[in-house]
């Protein structure tokens, strides 16, 4: 009776929340200044905000995720009706900023750290996904969406970061397919055009499932993924690692060995690990295994795990090197 009772009175509340209708979500989102130039600046309960920018704001900082561009800050006055993360069903879904409320719906779903979530209409970037109580679907971002999931997880976590298993996935037809390999991942088993079935025993549906699955996972757990490899079914004891890129950060594999690009493939961080490659900041990688690359994913590509080493061509003020990295 009393389960009963409290079920009923959080439909109330939901209710309640969603009398106002979408028209006031976009008021709602005008009021609290969410909407700031470039940047999101979303009010939450005990005097908090999320905030997504790519430069650092000016205020006090409780965490922050550089794979998002997501900061949790502390302010002084509560908004008196802040966002929540919708935890629930959702109610219809809006793509909402200062000026139009657009209604769609997820028609992609979001692939770990390097596949943002897309929209069945065009939005702005930055604005809010809503659903008609007003609660975030998700942040849309130049990239994508990031969804609702990863958000929660950025406010639950204590510190962050995101589990890695030295792959990277897609969906092919309806099985998850791992797209890309880390060779300098330790202990990594896994090879491209492997096919993920299962994860700890539970049947493997979709790449956006998996990849959650993996980077929620805590740091150093150990789990059961079972893949089909050509006509042979294996199952391998993979320990979850720190992921070193993605989303807003560099995602090359180079980034476990400490060098991270910018989109043009300029270096810009040389971690301590990696200065005896003699490489410096603005080294522009033109090459990788003997093959011309462009971008991130095509680095992914040409990095192959059996090798569990690369060739790498940078160039220096018109001049032309290799370095072997391992």
């Amino acid at each position: 009776m009393f389960r009963l009772f409290l079920a009923l009175n959080l439909l109330f509340l939901n209710l309640y929340a969603c009398k106002g209708g979408i028209d006031s979500c976009r008021q709602k989102t005008v009021d609290s200044r969410a909407i700031v130039e470039n940047s999101l600046h979303i009010p939450l309960q005990n005097n908090q905000k999320i905030i997504f920018s790519t430069t650092q704001p000016n205020a006090k900082i409780i965490k922050y995720d550089p794979y998002l561009s997501l900061y949790l800050i502390e302010v002084r006055k509560n908004f008196k009706y802040p966002f929540r993360v919708n935890t629930n069903q959702s109610l219809g879904t809006f793509g909402v900023d200062n000026n139009t409320v657009i209604e769609g719906k997820i028609i992609k779903k979001q692939v770990g750290l390097n596949s943002f979530a897309t929209f069945s209409e065009p939005l702005s970037a930055p604005s809010l996904l809503l659903n008609s109580c007003c609660a975030l679907e998700g942040i849309v971002t130049p990239r994508g969406i990031i969804e609702k999931e990863y958000i929660e997880h950025f406010l639950k976590s204590k510190k962050v970061a995101y589990g890695d298993f030295g792959i990277r996935v897609k969906d092919v037809g309806c099985s998850v397919t791992i797209s890309s390999s880390n060779p300098f991942f330790k202990d990594n088993l896994f090879k491209k055009d492997d096919i993920v079935l299962e994860l700890d025993g539970k049947k493997v549906k979709d790449s956006a499932m998996f990849m959650r699955e993996v980077l929620f996972s805590e740091i150093n757990s150990v789990h059961s993924v079972k893949i089909k490899r050509k006509n042979e079914l294996l199952t391998l004891s993979v320990k979850t690692q720190n992921r070193a890129g993605g989303g807003y950060l560099s995602d090359t594999f180079l980034e476990l060995l400490g060098i991270s690009f910018d989109k043009n493939l300029f270096i810009i961080r040389i971690e301590k690990k990696a200065e005896h490659y003699g490489l410096k900041l603005g080294d522009r990688l033109l090459q990788v295994n003997k093959k011309d690359v462009k971008n991130e994913e095509e680095i992914l590509e040409m990095i192959d795990n059996p090798k569990k080493s690369a060739y790498l061509l940078f160039e220096r003020e018109h001049f032309q090197f290799f370095v072997k990295v391992n």
